[in-house]
């Protein structure tokens, strides 16, 4: 009971810290909400780049084109030595008749033209479409795949795809490298900030020292401004990133420029997006207020 008399008491003092330095404290709830802004469309901007990316790298597929004459027995042995490769996820066998009623699908032209075929006249190969699990070992693949006896091509982009790679790592660094280093530069900020708060109220600190408050008691009600302060400076960054992401979404139909570059849902990802936002201002209203009281006025 004695703790939670003395909890309620460092929150009500903080809450009155808060509102008797209005002005300071609005510098430092502004300071927050301009941060957390910043953050929240780093975040939005680097989840969804991930998101395409990893979209894309689904997307890719190996393709083994298996000889024209091929026998369904053979494709069947082909078959199970596929099933005995490392990081393979899902394939899809087609057979000769399935590729060419594929293509008659797609064209009238090809239609007109693959009628005419009899069995025996069709050029076309049988396929496996093969998925992988990592696409960064998707090369290795492709050459055991190639190996087997019956498959004489194997196709999956090569090339082009090691420089994807490349390119989506690279991109998915910096994207997180931003994000930590804009959160760093808020911290940085919001210290600053509540330093200067708490150096006006240097001289209610020394009254609470002379009336044999403890560090520890000085600290907390500092360190619970900081956390209500984070709180109060995120709800502007979580109402433009519920509202403006939403209405992004639905204002491109879920997708950015063009039908691959689809864009994560709003539901859950907004309200995750805005529970970190809330939980990044606390963390660092709590440091910053935690470090002014303890480096700044040597308590």
């Amino acid at each position: 009971m004695k703790a939670l008399r003395i909890l309620s008491r460092n929150i009500r003092d903080s809450f009155k810290g808060v509102f008797r330095n209005f002005s300071l404290s609005l510098a430092s709830i502004s300071c927050i909400t301009i941060t957390l802004v910043v953050v929240a469309l780093s975040i939005v901007l680097s989840i969804n780049v991930n998101n395409f990316t990893t979209l894309v790298e689904k997307d890719v597929t190996i393709v083994a084109f298996l000889r024209s004459d091929i026998k369904e027995e053979e494709a069947i042995e082909i078959e199970e030595k596929l099933k005995s490769l490392d990081n393979l996820e899902k394939y899809t066998y087609h057979s000769k008749q399935e590729v060419t009623d594929e293509m008659k699908e797609s064209s009238e032209t090809f239609k007109s033209v693959m009628d005419s075929w009899s069995e025996s006249e069709n050029p076309l190969q049988p396929t496996f479409e093969v998925k992988v699990n990592d696409i960064e070992g998707i090369g290795e693949v492709a050459k055991s795949i190639k190996n087997i006896d019956g498959v004489e091509t194997v196709k999956y982009g090569e090339g082009m795809i090691e420089q994807l790679i490349t390119v989506f790592n690279t991109v998915r660094k910096i994207g997180y490298g931003v994000v930590a280093a804009l959160i760093l530069v808020t911290a940085f900020l919001i210290t600053n900030t509540i330093k200067i708060t708490i150096f006006s109220r240097k001289r209610e600190i020394e009254i609470m020292r002379l009336v044999g408050a403890s560090n520890l008691n000085i600290k907390i009600p500092f360190i619970l401004e900081g956390l209500l302060l984070g709180v109060l400076g995120s709800i502007i960054p979580i109402g433009v990133t519920i509202y403006g992401y939403n209405y992004l979404y639905e204002h491109f139909n879920g997708q950015l420029f063009s039908p691959f570059i689809k864009l994560v849902k709003p539901n859950p990802f907004s309200l995750q997006v805005s529970g970190l936002l809330v939980i990044i201002g606390m963390l660092v209203g709590m440091f910053g207020s935690w470090r002014a009281v303890r480096k700044y006025l040597k308590i």
